[in-house]
């Protein structure tokens, strides 16, 4: 065999192993959606915030999307110097769908108040989120534990 196929068989038979090691996990895609919706909220973009959530999104408590985003633009409205603390405490990944437990906290100003909108200095918000993948992308499809007085 030449140079050129025995480089061309290596790369044939490397490939696979690099785009396994070098594509991101699942758990690592969950991470980083939280990390950027945290971000989003904190600079008060909807349009990125409404990203990380699935059209198809419900929860107990009778939200939709769409009701999601217009609560989200009030609160936009209300607050500003948004930060947000989470720890994500667990994911569990099942095939297309995950679940994932995090501790939150959401420090604010509204008007000439700052404190905390949601959880304290003692006790964070425990929160569980249903993901499910559609496609390499995870998207909130349910929440439990939102306060209803954010």
């Amino acid at each position: 065999m030449s140079r050129k196929s025995i480089i061309v068989v290596i790369i044939l038979i490397m490939a696979p192993v690099i785009i396994y090691f070098l594509w991101p996990s699942d758990e690592s895609r969950i991470r980083k959606l939280f990390r950027e919706g945290a971000k989003a909220i904190e600079q008060e973009n909807i349009d990125k915030v409404m990203a990380k959530v699935s059209f198809n999104y419900t929860d107990e408590y009778g939200l939709t999307y769409l009701y999601i985003k217009e609560v989200m633009t009030r609160v936009f409205q209300r607050m500003e110097g948004i930060k947000v603390e989470y720890e994500i405490t667990l994911i569990d990944i099942k095939d297309a769908r995950a679940t994932a437990e995090l501790d939150i906290r959401v420090i604010a100003s509204q008007g000439n108040d700052t404190g905390y909108a949601l959880g304290d200095a003692a006790s964070p918000v425990h929160m569980t989120f249903t993901l499910e993948k559609q496609r390499t992308t995870w998207l909130v499809t349910r929440t439990v534990g939102l306060p209803l007085n954010f």
